[in-house]
């Protein structure tokens, strides 16, 4: 049995959870219907059926908004599906915890390398500015 609790559009469930449909979901985060039905079917979230119709809980919420951080600060989806799923197995959360900060660890390397070639390029283009604009002067001036 479902009941509708008022202020809130869909069903919540018989004890009081919250849930929300896809198109809530999409709408708070941001993204398309698509993108949540692409994280569904890599398992990222797994939605209650009622028909064909998607009864999303606060954990799929949840996870949710996890996937999105994880994609925002650059980590692939089977990294974020193994950190996100290492919460309810063994090792659990400290298990969780000690990978994720290795992950970061790495990430930020790469990022760190990624500004330094960045920089490196943006003070050759600098120079190759001056040099350009100075024959550019000598030529015309």
């Amino acid at each position: 049995m479902k009941v509708r609790a008022k202020g809130w559009s869909e069903e919540t469930a018989v004890d009081g959870e919250r849930t929300w449909s896809i198109a809530e979901l999409a709408d708070e985060f941001g993204v398309t219907l698509r993108t949540i039905r692409f994280y569904e079917e890599q398992g990222l979230l797994t939605p209650a059926r009622n028909g064909t119709r998607r009864i999303f809980a606060d954990g799929d919420r949840v996870r949710l908004g996890l996937v999105l951080r994880g994609k925002r600060l650059g980590f692939p989806l089977d990294e974020i599906k193994t950190i996100i799923g290492m919460y309810d197995a063994e090792p659990g959360e400290v298990g969780q915890l000690r990978y994720l900060l290795d992950q970061v660890e790495h990430r930020r390397a790469e990022l760190e390398q990624r500004r330094r070639d960045i920089d490196a390029t943006l003070s050759d283009l600098a120079e190759l500015e001056r040099r350009c604009r100075a024959d550019l002067d000598r030529l015309t001036g």
